[in-house]
């Protein structure tokens, strides 16, 4: 089973000055989503939660109020407090140690097919985390102009591994219970941010690994961070 856990909220001051494509409307990238979850053989494989932050608006004045999914609507009032609220909801379910936990932020537009690569990255690579975002900063950065991966190839696409990722990935139940202070201690409540990228620099250095579908089948819908070699316009109108 993949259970979904999408994080939304009414405003975020994290977000709020990023860079958009012209095409950029969170109302539409869900609505796109939940598309790419309308499969029959999806069914029995995947459960879907919209995880609401009360904390900066009502549920009533979010559209998620119009939607017909099961939603949990929690007051956080920013991202480190969101997403702990998040862990800390899930860490309590009585969930099989193979159930794969699919935390995903609410700027995130997914390719169809998705829901079949991450099943099939999970079920053929030995590795704790997958995302399917390809950061093109792992391009470019100079911080990691002297990366190597590792590039393994499944039946549909290749992954590399990555030293770190944002706060959209997915890991068995048993592995986020193994690392679960781990992903607390990033949610910094001072700064009211989750330090996605030292969390996962830190379970790197611990002997955990991270790979990454490449092309992505996902995308981060900010300025110049989309996936590269994607249309993720055409994918989102479509």
């Amino acid at each position: 089973m993949i259970r979904i856990f999408q994080r939304h909220c009414n405003f975020s001051e994290q977000s709020a000055s990023k860079p958009r494509p012209v095409w950029f409307d969170r109302e539409k990238i869900f609505d796109h989503f939940m598309l790419t979850l309308f499969d029959d053989k999806y069914n029995d494989k995947v459960e879907y939660t919209a995880f609401h932050d009360s904390g900066n608006g009502s549920i009533e004045d979010h559209f998620l109020n119009n939607k017909d999914c099961k939603t949990v609507s929690i007051k956080g009032g920013n991202d480190a407090q969101s997403f702990l609220n998040l862990l800390n909801y899930v860490i309590e379910k009585p969930y099989n140690d193979e159930d794969i936990i699919y935390f995903v932020e609410d700027d995130y537009l997914h390719k169809y097919g998705w829901v079949d690569i991450l099943e099939e990255g999970v079920n053929m690579v030995g590795a704790d985390y997958f995302t399917l975002y390809d950061h093109p900063d792992k391009y470019y950065l100079s911080m990691y102009e002297n990366l190597t991966s590792k590039v393994i190839a499944t039946k549909s696409v290749h992954w590399r591994s990555t030293p770190s990722t944002t706060n959209t990935y997915a890991c068995k139940f048993s592995t986020l219970k193994k690392h679960f202070d781990i992903h607390v201690k990033y949610c910094d409540l001072v700064e009211k941010w989750t330090k996605d990228h030292d969390k996962f620099t830190e379970l790197w250095e611990k002997g955990s690994n991270l790979i990454s579908c490449i092309p992505g089948y996902s995308t981060h819908v900010e300025g110049n961070m989309l996936s590269p070699i994607i249309d993720w316009e055409k994918v989102w109108k479509y």
